[in-house]
């Protein structure tokens, strides 16, 4: 566990007596293994948030403590249960890994504190297992790949193969470019996860080669999406099998992937709801600054914690921090009314965003850096598919 120094700062600041009154934010996400990078990426943003707040919402102090989930079910609930129990927060947000919020979701939910998902969107809190006190910053899981199953349509694509790995959210990823897209799936592989996931891929691409698709579509985050693309690029396969992917080909892979030359992937694919392109007054300052304090492009995960920070502000400044009037907090929440990098959204009834997705092009930009930038808009106002079964209002 870790606490950001800019709210403790405040803290002091303010004196011991209102310290007291501080509204507790628990961040989870992953800390150690190879997946760090995506957390740190995370951490970066909320540290990011903090300054730009000032370290308060409103008159009401914020004080954020992180904690890891070391990229297992298990670990991330017991972080989770002690930012609760142990630490008193009033939210506990973060999340990258859908396994682990569903491991985890209980922990919050149960002890009547506000859950926000800052990454992780599996079906079923959308649907079935949707509560008021649940809120996400990003997307229902299935939608980014259903957007792209729609850009594979409008280009005229009438094969695929499919590879992603074995979990929550890779099945969610592969159901969501399957319900819209409307050729052939040619072969579907769907790899080893976890703490010692597969990196060698290099059978399922020779497969994906015999199988006669015109496309691949993949979905591999953090430290297997540079395996991926290395072996991808190796494999000489952007000519014969163009790329597109979800949450693979991003901000957290491209620098290796430049810095070793993999130039198969300049080009390629992807769909997202956020991009650093994005011309909103909240983007351009988000973006200049990450880039400026820690040297590169933000990737969206940063942009979604960063979000989870300002939606989490705006809920307390509107209440005046009284987290015990739980109605006006939730209310305060799902009114959105703050500034979101990726522009105005709304909620809907299972509290998951209600969005614009764009396809998004990897590119190099006017200083030879690779990044991506939005090139057509798929969805308005996309609602995912879930919101249906969920009895909420």
């Amino acid at each position: 566990m870790k606490k950001t120094t800019l709210a403790l700062a405040a803290l002091l600041a303010i004196g011991t007596a209102q310290a007291a009154d501080a509204v507790k934010i628990g961040f989870v996400t992953t800390m150690t293994t190879g997946a760090a990078v995506i957390g740190k990426d995370m951490e970066n943003a909320v540290n990011l948030a903090m300054e730009h707040l000032g370290g308060k919402a409103g008159n009401t102090p914020l004080e954020v403590i992180f904690a890891d989930d070391g990229f297992k079910p298990e670990v991330g609930k017991q972080s989770t249960d002690r930012l609760v129990k142990q630490d008193k927060v009033d939210f506990v947000a973060g999340y990258i890994w859908s396994h682990v919020l569903l491991a985890s979701r209980k922990s919050v939910l149960d002890e009547g504190k506000f859950l926000i998902s800052a990454n992780a969107g599996p079906s079923p809190m959308a649907g079935k297992l949707c509560h008021e006190n649940f809120f996400s910053t990003s997307w229902q899981n299935d939608q980014t790949p259903m957007a792209l199953g729609e850009v594979l349509n409008k280009k005229g694509v009438k094969s695929v193969y499919i590879m992603a790995p074995n979990y929550a959210a890779g099945k969610d990823m592969v159901a969501g470019v399957e319900r819209t897209f409307k050729g052939k799936v040619m072969g579907k592989d769907l790899t080893k996860w976890g703490a010692d996931a597969q990196l060698d891929f290099s059978a399922e691409l020779a497969k994906a080669r015999e199988s006669g698709a015109e496309a691949l579509f993949v979905f591999y985050p953090g430290a297997a999406a540079g395996a991926f693309a290395k072996q991808y690029d190796q494999a000489g396969l952007s000519s014969k099998l163009p790329l597109y992917s979800v949450f693979t080909i991003d901000a957290i892979s491209l620098p290796k992937l430049q810095a070793a030359k993999f130039e198969g992937v300049l080009g390629s694919r992807t769909t997202q709801e956020w991009d650093p392109s994005l011309d909103n007054a909240a983007n351009k300052k988000f973006v200049n600054d990450f880039k400026t304090k820690f040297g590169h492009y933000p990737s969206y995960y940063g942009a979604q914690s960063y979000d989870a920070i300002m939606l989490i502000a705006s809920a307390v400044k509107a209440t005046g921090g009284n987290m015990k009037d739980q109605a006006a907090v939730r209310a305060a929440l799902k009114a959105a009314n703050y500034e979101s990098v990726r522009g105005k959204y709304t909620y809907g009834n299972n509290h998951f965003p209600i969005q614009n997705f764009y396809l998004r092009e990897v590119v190099k930009d006017a200083q030879g850096v690779w990044t991506t930038k939005v090139v057509d808009t798929v969805y308005t106002n996309h609602q995912d598919p879930y919101a249906a079964e969920c009895a909420l209002k």
